[in-house]
């Protein structure tokens, strides 16, 4: 929701700004999906203790955690730093001036967010395998409701243009960051965060957290990679069709969005089955989950496409970007629903059981023959421009899904434990 709000509010500086701040949004949802695969595996390995009644051993994987993924996003923030100038030229290649100003503004302010996006991904993940998810919920839902107070204030009241979503979003994420580490130091939680700015880590612990955490972090960072390829074929198409690709990549994320809750929740169901040893259980509630998300999708992409005319009519795009936004809406609906499942929500239950290199390979083999190889074919060599993009994404998504359902019947995801 704040980033649809913040499209439509920084709509009103121009296409070019919306294009620009686009652009860093989806180096930020890089490192963003980085985090969240880091305190996944932190989660698994908290929750399988948990499962196997080791608490002790689920605070201590809980605290190593937290340190490891605040010392890593800090170290990637400086690198940001070093490398702004660079990464956007190698990134995003043939943009305008224009585009290019607003980028760079952007990036400068919101790359000090960094830390605080690693700290409350990884606290987050802690709160939601105690099975407090409402907590983290609240936390971002206050922060959210500042941000977006604070950028329309910023933008209509004193013009500060791109400046005046970065500003806020910036504030915000460290409040919430703030927020939910101090939460999370009090003792009366069954997993907390011991107060000493003196930690030691612990090889063993961290390794088995990175067993998860990096095969799901380098699968989505080959995720956003491909994404950042793709949108520097887009970029070609001119900047009707990168507004086009923002804007509606915006708006599908509504329709996905009950898939992305449930990844998190069947995450922490998953791990304590397979930390109690009870892979029947675990079947059990993926197949009642993947049932649930399927009704839940249908009713989400039904709701979006109610009021895509109205969306649409609040965005100032030109006709063309309006055109293609809304083939792009319809296009992920109809196709999300009947794949996006099997594609992504399955692979949970493989990641949670400690068979994370799998999902892992298929999905990489995918990007680079699927996403990326029959984006350029579809684009180009079909003439479908930007939208021979999205068409490239629905075959990853049909491939991903055929073979993880063999992979789910073949049951060899239950011979893999972390713990």
């Amino acid at each position: 929701m704040v980033g649809l709000t913040a499209s439509i509010l920084v709509a009103h500086v121009g296409e070019a700004a919306v294009s620009g701040v686009s652009l860093v949004e989806f180096v930020m949802a890089l490192l963003i999906s980085i985090f969240a695969a880091l305190a996944t595996g932190g989660a698994v390995v908290a929750g399988q203790y948990m499962g196997n009644k080791q608490m002790k051993e689920a605070n201590e994987a809980s605290n190593q955690l937290i340190w490891f993924v605040g010392v890593t996003s800090a170290i990637i923030m400086v690198l940001i730093y070093l490398f702004r100038t660079a990464i956007l030229h190698v990134l995003f290649g043939a943009i305008s001036d224009e585009v290019y100003s607003h980028a760079s503004t952007y990036l400068l302010i919101v790359a000090a967010s960094i830390p605080f996006l690693g700290l409350y991904n990884a606290t987050a993940a802690v709160f939601r395998t105690m099975g407090n998810s409402k907590l983290p919920m609240k936390v971002m839902l206050v922060m959210n409701v500042i941000n977006v107070a604070m950028t329309t204030v910023l933008i209509f009241g004193f013009h500060m243009g791109t400046a005046g979503v970065a500003i806020p979003t910036l504030l915000c994420r460290m409040g919430a960051a703030i927020i939910i580490l101090a939460l999370v130091m009090n003792k009366n939680n069954c997993l907390y965060l011991k107060r000493s700015i003196r930690f030691k880590f612990d090889g063993t612990m961290i390794k088995q957290i990175l067993k998860i955490g990096v095969p799901s972090g380098f699968e989505n960072g080959m995720f956003y990679f491909g994404r950042l390829i793709i949108l520097s074929l887009v970029s070609t198409f001119g900047t009707a069709a990168i507004a086009a690709n923002s804007v509606g990549g915006t708006i599908v994320m509504f329709e996905v969005l009950p898939g992305m809750a449930v990844g998190l929740g069947l995450t922490v169901v998953i791990s304590r089955c397979v930390g109690l040893g009870d892979y029947e259980q675990a079947k059990y509630y993926t197949k009642k989950i993947m049932g649930t998300l399927y009704v839940a999708q249908i009713i989400s992409s039904a709701i979006v496409l109610a009021l895509l005319p109205l969306i649409l009519n609040i965005y100032s795009l030109s006709t063309e970007a309006t055109l293609w936004t809304t083939q792009i809406v319809w296009g992920h609906a109809i196709v999300m629903i009947l794949i996006w499942p099997l594609a992504y929500s399955l692979p949970v239950t493989f990641r949670a059981s400690g068979d994370a290199k799998f999902p892992m390979i298929i999905s990489i083999v995918s990007m680079i023959f699927c996403r990326i190889f029959l984006a350029y074919i579809f684009s180009i060599n079909f003439n479908m421009g930007m939208i021979g993009t999205w068409a490239a994404m629905f075959v990853d998504w049909i491939f991903k899904a055929v073979v993880f359902v063999w992979r789910y019947f073949s049951e060899k995801w239950t011979n893999y434990k972390v713990i």
